[in-house]
């Protein structure tokens, strides 16, 4: 394994210092402020079922259980109905209260901490506009809590959620991530923490086997990579001994994609948290694999180089009179290729879950079955 990295030293005090109450409703009124109006999906269901329930819910039960007691002859018994109704909408204002505050402080400890380690904060984007596997599935898709950070290069901790429908069924996925900008466009590798995965991968994206790549020592057992078919050579260039012993050593809970000029780490819970020991854990995993991506930025696609070969070589030729002139060939094409990623190279090819389809055809045939008995 790779020798033990320095410590990360960062401020942690504003994740679980005490705040100020008037501080926290000074920077959620400087937020509304500097954010955009327009409320999201979520905020707008939720403000209208209220609406519902207040309006015509809440007075449609008042007025059974007054009609109830009149029939009766005692008024008496519906006051205790009455009475815990009260109760259970006062405990439920109550948790909605209690839930925005520490959302509030949340976010107020959450940009000190940025401001307190030299990064910034945002509380929410929405559709990000990032290339990575989560970025483009359902809707509803929004980044939250972002803390970025710009030395020695443009790195961004958040958490994501999407939503998925399937028929009048919904399920919310959410994701914690790292994105890291890297020098130079990298061909589309993944690697599928075999750590975090219980009954198959836990990747919201399956691959073709064919585009499975082994390498050297323990690196199988911890990960497993996918490039596209063709980039071997290149993989093995990109993860050389030294970087697979980083990522063992500080990612082997985390899967990785590799995607265009970013680096992604995802994670099935909260990246950005009031937690120190998370904010410790990343900041020790992102800062061992910095010191690698130079290697990286040296990698070209000589693939770019053989498809502009024809064009290149056109516009290079010099006119008859220049070739007298020179004592030497002046060489025809480039002689490294140009940083980039080949089409072929870009994106990995994906294929079907068949898990899912068959239990569903099987549920489906022993539910026929049972009707049938």
């Amino acid at each position: 394994m790779t020798a033990p990295q320095p410590p990360i030293t960062f401020d942690a005090r504003p994740l679980t210092d005490p705040v100020d109450s008037a501080a926290v409703r000074a920077f959620t009124s400087e937020l509304r402020a500097r954010q955009s109006t327009s409320a999201s999906t979520s905020t707008i269901i939720g403000i209208v079922a209220a609406s519902v329930a207040g309006i015509v819910v809440l007075p449609i039960i008042v007025t059974v259980f007054l009609s109830l007691a009149s029939a009766s002859g005692s008024p008496g018994i519906a006051v205790i109905p009455l009475v815990l109704i009260g109760l259970v909408l006062v405990a439920v204002v109550l948790m909605i209260w209690l839930g925005v505050r520490n959302a509030q402080a949340t976010r107020y400890r959450l940009s000190r901490f940025a401001q307190a380690n030299g990064m910034s904060y945002e509380a929410r984007i929405a559709d990000p506009p990032l290339p990575g596997m989560i970025f483009s599935l359902g809707r509803s898709r929004q980044s939250t809590d972002l803390v970025r950070g710009t030395r020695p290069r443009f790195v961004e901790f958040g958490n994501y959620q999407y939503t998925v429908q399937s028929g009048k069924n919904s399920t919310t996925y959410r994701w914690g991530y790292v994105a890291v900008k890297l020098d130079v466009p990298l061909p589309n590798i993944v690697l599928d923490a075999n750590g975090n995965n219980s009954f198959g991968s836990n990747l919201p994206a399956s691959f073709e086997k064919e585009q499975r790549l082994s390498l050297e020592g323990d690196f199988d057992r911890y990960f497993t990579l996918y490039c596209p078919a063709g980039y071997e050579r290149d993989a093995l260039y990109l993860f050389t001994p030294d970087i697979m012993a980083r990522f063992i050593d500080n990612a082997a809970q985390l899967d990785v994609e590799i995607v265009d000029d970013w680096l992604f780490l995802y994670t099935q819970r909260k990246v950005s948290t009031l937690d120190p020991a998370t904010w410790a854990w990343l900041f020790g995993a992102v800062g061992a694999l910095l010191t690698k991506f130079d290697q990286w930025a040296r990698w070209r696609d000589e693939r770019l180089l053989a498809e502009n070969a024809d064009a290149v070589a056109t516009a290079s030729v010099p006119a008859p009179a220049m070739n007298a002139q020179l004592p030497f060939a002046p060489p025809v094409g480039l002689l490294t290729p140009p940083p980039g990623v080949a089409p072929q190279g870009r994106r990995l090819k994906r294929s079907t879950r068949w898990l899912p389809i068959v239990f569903l055809i099987g549920f489906a045939l022993f539910w026929f079955w049972s009707r049938l008995n």
